[in-house]
């Protein structure tokens, strides 16, 4: 069983601007690891801290190319080049999936569990990782990436994905007939 449960479309924590991490200890590093093992059970590329309800900026990641389980703290994109459109699914908006827009290439820095300063180059799926899971810190949920047409079939699917879930419709807005 997973340490954790993703957090999925509705829960605010998933809107909300995640804070810099400033003590690397043996607490975090249990959290990395609660982390990777929550990544695994969901049969994902990455997780940010967010996803499953903790407001610091970092994620974990696993390409699933040989290297193993990656984390990064306080990440930044420096840089970024080129244009790359990719379906795009996400954790926490389970069975969903978009053709979006991003750069194809990035530059992101950070923090590694030891404190090390990181510099990682990337392009299209890697690179494409990093800026999903560094919108997850900043608060963005990828529906926030699609264009206006996609936004309008989104909500609908959205809508539909929640009453899945059990949510209530949401009430209807202007002038009851009953």
């Amino acid at each position: 069983m997973a340490p954790y449960e993703i957090r999925v479309i509705g829960d605010p924590v998933l809107k909300q601007k995640a804070v810099d991490v400033t003590d690397i200890d043996g607490k975090l590093v249990r959290l990395v690891d609660d982390m990777v093992d929550t990544m695994y059970a969901a049969v994902g590329l990455g997780v940010a801290a967010p996803q499953v309800g903790v407001q610091k900026r970092l994620f974990v990641w696993d390409l699933q190319d040989g290297d193993g389980p990656k984390s990064i703290i306080n990440p930044e994109i420096i840089e970024s080049d080129g244009e790359w459109v990719y379906e795009e699914g996400c954790l926490s908006v389970p069975g969903l999936s978009w053709d979006i827009v991003r750069p194809n290439r990035v530059h992101v820095v950070g923090r590694d569990l030891d404190g090390n300063e990181v510099s990682i180059e990337a392009s299209e799926l890697e690179g494409r990782m990093f800026q999903h899971e560094l919108d997850h810190l900043n608060g963005v949920l990828l529906i926030e990436r699609l264009d206006e047409d996609q936004a309008r079939a989104a909500k609908r699917q959205v809508r539909d994905l929640m009453l899945g879930f059990g949510a209530e419709p949401a009430p209807k807005r202007g002038l009851s007939l009953h």
